[in-house]
Formats: C-alpha cells, sequence, structure tokens
C-alpha cells in the first residue's frame, strides 16, 4: 500500500519556505495539525513564518540552512529528527528562476540553476532516504514544474532543471516503492509568488499561493506520483509536447507571443527563493 503521511507520524520538513510556495505550504501543513521544520538561508524570514503559526493547529520550528550544501542538508535532518521527532513527510522545494537567452547566454546561470533545484533535491533526498528507508515508510514531495515538460522561451537553465528533477523522481521511484517511500513530483503552473512577480509575461490560469499550498497538500493525501495544477494548462502542455517539433516550435512561439518579439531584449536577473 501507498504511505499517507499524517502528523501523528511525525513532522513534516519544508525547503525553501522563506517565501512563495514553500511559505504557504508550511502555514497549510501547520493548520493540518503537523509540527513543521522549514529551512531557509533568511533565519529572520523563517522566525517570523514561525510566529504566523502560533494561532495554528500545529507550529513552525525554524532550521535555517542552504540547500546546496550536503553536509549541512544532512545535519539538519539530524537535527529535525533528534528535537522533534521522525520525519514523515518531507517538501524539498527551494529553487530559482533566471532567465536565459542565447543572445547574451550567461554560463552562471545554469550553474546556479542546477545548484540550487537539482543538487539542493539530491543534497535533501539522501539523507531523507537514509531515515525513511530504515523505518521502512516516509513521504517526499518534490517541486519541479511544467516548465519541464518541454523547452519554453528564456527558460533553458530553469526548464532544464525542472525537467532533471523529473526525470530524476521518476527513476528513483522504482526504489522508493521497494522502500516504502511514497515519491511525488510537484509540477506546477503559474503561481503568484514573490519568485513569478517579475515575470514580464502573461501567466495564464495563474493562482495565489494559498490556493497553491491546499492543492500540493490535498496531493500529498489523496495523489498518485504527479501534483500538477492548474490541470488545464499542465494537460494542454503535456498534449502540445507530444507534437512533432515543426509544429511544437511555431505554436509555442505564436502562444508566449516570442515570434514578436525582439532578440536583444536583456534577460532578467536570478532570485533565490
Amino acid at each position: 500500500m501507498v504511505y499517507r503521511a499524517a502528523p501523528k507520524d511525525g513532522v513534516a520538513w519544508v525547503t525553501g519556505a522563506s517565501s512563495g510556495i514553500g511559505k504557504a505550504v508550511a502555514l497549510e501543513l501547520a493548520r493540518r495539525g503537523y509540527t513543521v521544520a522549514v529551512t531557509a538561508r533568511r533565519h529572520e524570514e523563517l522566525e517570523t513564518l514561525a510566529h504566523k503559526a502560533e494561532s495554528l493547529a500545529g507550529r513552525i520550528v525554524a532550521h535555517e540552512g542552504d540547500v546546496t550544501d550536503e553536509a549541512a542538508m544532512a545535519g539538519i535532518v539530524r537535527a529535525i529528527e533528534q528535537a522533534h521527532g521522525p520525519i514523515a513527510l518531507a517538501f524539498l522545494n527551494a529553487g530559482i528562476a533566471p532567465y536565459t537567452r542565447a543572445g547574451d547566454l550567461d554560463v552562471s546561470a545554469f550553474a546556479k540553476a542546477h545548484a540550487v533545484n537539482v543538487m539542493g533535491v539530491v543534497n535533501g533526498l539522501a539523507p531523507l532516504f537514509a531515515v525513511m528507508g530504515a523505518r521502512g515508510r516516509g513521504q517526499v514531495g518534490v517541486t519541479a514544474s511544467v516548465a519541464g515538460y518541454g523547452g519554453l522561451p528564456r527558460a533553458a537553465a530553469y526548464g532544464a532543471s525542472k525537467a532533471a528533477v523529473i526525470h530524476l523522481c521518476e527513476a528513483l521511484k522504482y526504489d522508493c516503492d521497494l522502500l516504502g517511500i511514497n515519491l511525488q513530483v510537484v509540477n506546477p503552473g503559474f503561481v503568484k509568488t514573490p519568485l513569478t512577480a517579475k515575470n514580464d509575461f502573461p501567466m495564464p490560469t495563474a493562482i495565489e499561493e494559498d490556493e497553491a499550498a491546499r492543492r500540493i497538500c490535498d496531493g500529498f493525501e489523496t495523489a498518485g506520483f504527479e501534483i500538477t495544477f492548474p490541470r488545464r494548462l499542465a494537460w494542454t502542455l503535456k498534449l502540445v509536447n507530444l507534437l512533432p517539433y515543426r509544429l511544437y516550435f511555431p505554436l509555442i512561439a505564436r502562444a508566449t507571443g516570442w515570434n514578436r518579439r525582439s532578440a536583444a531584449a536583456a534577460p532578467a536577473a536570478a532570485k533565490q527563493a
């Protein structure tokens, strides 16, 4: 049977919790009765988040750290379990979304995106799998994106990292099933967060971060391998990616308005969650 975590089973752990989806999910899990350990680089933001949960059924506790630091992530998992009990549910969510353009290709943007979005996930999975595998149960959600389904304008670094995360989770699921670990990938569409506020293009079907958090937490309780929303956008992109490239590229260019863009448009700076 697929394991579904519950507050009685232990602690929830959320990375990238200082803002956006991670922050909203941490609060939603606390509403549902969890003790939620939250991790990000900004300690003050984590403490503020903990105060916001004081009236909720559960609570939030801060465990500051950088997901790109392998040793630190292993230490955080140990510290959480020693202080609060076993981690029953983890949401590995920290990420950045740099814009990239072929006319001014920023090599560092690719390195940063993969360090945070891919290796940041791996650095969390390794210690989690060790403790959850030893117990024979656990649940882990990993944030990817519908941008990982196929190539989109200016998303070479971001989309490639999210495609890697989807593939990573698909490949690890086989072993996780044998270990009793319920591994899920979360593929959001557009969510109104500080990270997407810099987008200078339309975001169809965009939803508020609180609604995204509810859908993610509902998915932890009922969904299969993939938690994706809004479904209209996600399934449209899945279908579009079945098209031959001679149809895919002009369709995406028209849908995004990229066929009317100037090649000289400057890329925006990356921001870390």
